[in-house]
């Protein structure tokens, strides 16, 4: 009976995998597809992270991304910060500079986040960290906050650094 069942398993992996959208046998990807490489930017290296970091504005071009590493280690159980990352109990934050806030497509923000009007920036995302309920009441985030300056000016470097953000070209 097992082996009924295999043998079931592999023809439709056969059938289905014979298949193709003009009809034919192939089963490569048209030449036009974009490849999963190629639809993400790669990872920057130490000495791409180290340029970025310097073009950041004071004091966040003085961060120290080993804390603000470790201080996302808090962050992490909700967000994602990888570009195409899913989103968990919060967004994917991969492009969230310069992004409106409750703008992200795909995730149900709290009220309060979608009629908050600013678009994400450092002096933003610092206040937020410091004080998530303060700063916005009637978030859904349950997060307590960032009391410590350096942590925050750290993550925040950390979040620039790792979530695809571009400097403004001189």
């Amino acid at each position: 009976m097992r082996s009924l069942k295999l043998a079931a398993v592999a023809a439709l992996c056969l059938a289905v995998s014979a298949c193709s959208k003009d009809g034919g046998s192939s089963n490569e990807a048209p030449a036009d597809a974009p490849t999963p490489a190629a639809t993400a930017a790669p990872p920057p290296t130490d000495a791409g992270k180290a340029a970025i970091l310097a073009s950041l504005p004071a004091p966040y071009n003085t961060g120290d991304l080993s804390n603000g590493q470790s201080k996302f280690a808090l962050c992490r159980s909700c967000h994602t910060i990888t570009e195409g990352g899913p989103d968990l109990t919060g967004p994917n934050l991969y492009g969230v500079f310069g992004r409106k806030a409750g703008a992200k497509e795909g995730y149900s923000y709290s009220d309060a986040v979608k009629a908050a009007g600013f678009v994400w920036d450092a002096g933003q995302l610092d206040k937020w960290l410091a004080d998530p309920r303060g700063f916005m009441p009637g978030t859904k985030m349950t997060f307590a906050g960032i009391k410590g300056e350096k942590d925050r000016i750290d993550l925040i470097a950390y979040l620039k650094v790792e979530t695809g953000f571009k400097a403004p070209a001189k």
